[in-house]
């Protein structure tokens, strides 16, 4: 038996899909990542063979004020968890980010690359990491950036919402390669099975900006692209400072025997048709 945290998110939803009956959904009501002492527990009474976490607390500025709670979901909790799935004999996939890196490097993000989170969501996400591989030397920990999906709210939605009432403004100065979840839990899971453990950088092809993103989705969703006006990230000032370049490359995917996902393109434009039905109208 697979359990799926966060089973109630896009990514936690899209390991439900691809699984297909071989997982168990276990949302807040099963473990609340804000109470560490629920996970042993529930891990003791149901044996799973794997635990994929897809839980986390995302809130990238409200974290900035609420570092305690950032910090006991996205660290001590997956801690307690990488230990209990270790204690009984399960894997372990926990999900991290980009915002680990501080954005100052010219090419993508290594898995060796030295860490240097600029806010508080990517110190805790960092600490975390650490955590989980301490506590379970099979533990996998792969981050990712820029996630996408057509079944929850995220960026395209927001920016189908905006640009269908008028002009936006969105960042052109911020870089990284938008992940589809479906082929993100396709390509974890191939790695599972490929048996990798330790640090792991997964996302789709292709980088581009906020805005370039922004974009290609008014013109997949057929609204006017000139309605999206670039702006610096230095005037749109927000609680928590975000790294220039979250471009994430891998050097394991191939010898671990996994394929690279393919461009984010490829699956842009069916995930804004999914997401056009849940536009609310201006």
């Amino acid at each position: 038996m697979i359990a799926v945290l966060g089973a109630g998110g896009q990514l936690g939803a899209a390991f439900i899909r691809l699984l297909d009956g071989d997982a168990v959904p276990v949302t807040r009501a099963d473990i609340d990542m804000t109470r560490p002492e629920e996970i042993e527990p529930w891990i003791a009474s149901n044996r799973p063979e794997l635990v994929v976490n897809c839980a986390a607390y995302t809130a990238v500025d409200a974290a900035e004020d609420d570092e305690y709670t950032a910090r006991l979901v996205n660290a001590t909790s997956v801690g307690h968890l990488a230990a209990s799935a270790a204690r009984h004999g399960a894997g372990l996939v926990t999900f991290s980010t980009d915002y680990v890196f501080d954005g100052s490097k010219d090419s993508g993000y290594l898995e060796s690359d030295t860490p240097r989170p600029l806010n508080v969501y990517g110190a805790t996400k960092l600490e975390g990491e650490h955590l989980a591989m301490q506590a379970h030397p099979g533990a996998l920990v792969i981050r990712t950036s820029w996630v996408l999906s057509g079944t929850h709210r995220n960026f395209a939605l927001t920016m189908l919402e905006l640009i269908a009432k008028g002009e936006v403004r969105v960042v052109d100065d911020q870089r990284g390669r938008p992940t589809m979840v479906d082929d993100l839990a396709r390509a974890s899971m191939g790695a599972v099975e490929k048996g990798a453990a330790g640090l792991l950088h997964l996302a789709n092809q292709g980088v581009t900006s906020w805005f370039g993103l922004a974009r290609e989705i008014a013109e997949l969703g057929e609204l006017d692209p000139s309605r999206v006006l670039p702006i610096s990230t230095d005037q749109f000032s927000r609680p928590a400072a975000r790294p220039l370049n979250s471009v994430l490359d891998s050097e394991r995917i191939q010898d671990i025997g996994i394929p690279p996902l393919p461009h984010y393109r490829d699956r842009l434009g069916t995930m804004v048709a999914e997401l056009l039905g849940r536009v609310k109208p201006p």
